[in-house]
């Protein structure tokens, strides 16, 4: 990579490091671009040669986050001894990482109305929900899982989602672990 190319990169992430924070701090709404542009000492112009609009720059935190996620996810379930505990150690893995305050306020409650409700799902499905479909096939095939992997998936995604915003906003600091031992009781209930 070339000199000019890597002090753009630079001041993308500089750009995509400001509004992470911001957009984690303040939200979507409250986060004007001069606030994002001052927290990452850039002009408007360094800002729109990388972003048409605050939407896309949300977007790019939000595929960071993703990716992060992934990585964590992904480590977990590679250190399981079979698919059935490696899909059970990736879905506590997620759990983990959404409940961060930052993760979840950007791509639980955020994202969804940001972006829409289609291009968060295709960003969703490219990311962890696609390594969560990977799984649940995995243990299908492994013969530890019994059902439509796909609707499976769709089914543990929707319980991983709302856990996350509930444990997120309780008061309770078990609330997190509640959730963990819950989920895993669960999936144990569908162990063949």
């Amino acid at each position: 990579m070339g000199v000019k190319a890597q002090k753009a990169e630079a001041t993308r992430a500089m750009l995509i490091a400001a509004a992470r924070e911001l957009f984690a701090r303040d939200g979507y709404g409250a986060t004007g671009t001069e606030a994002i542009l001052a927290r990452a000492g850039m002009t408007r112009g360094a800002l729109y040669h990388h972003f048409a609009d605050k939407q896309a720059l949300f977007a790019a935190v939000c595929e960071v986050l993703h990716a992060e996620g992934e990585v964590v996810i992904e480590a977990q379930a590679d250190a399981a001894p079979d698919a059935f505990q490696a899909l059970i150690e990736g879905c506590l893995a997620f759990l983990d990482f959404m409940v961060r305050p930052e993760v979840r306020r950007i791509l639980i409650l955020e994202a969804p109305g940001v972006l829409g409700w289609d291009r968060w799902n295709e960003m969703d499905r490219r990311h962890g929900f696609g390594l969560l479909i990977a799984g649940v096939e995995e243990a299908a095939a492994e013969g530890s899982i019994a059902g439509d992997p796909q609707t499976l998936a769709v089914m543990i995604n929707g319980a991983l989602n709302y856990g996350v915003v509930w444990a997120g906003q309780s008061d309770d600091p078990k609330a997190l672990r509640q959730l963990k031992t819950g989920f895993v009781d669960l999936m144990e209930s569908l162990r063949l």
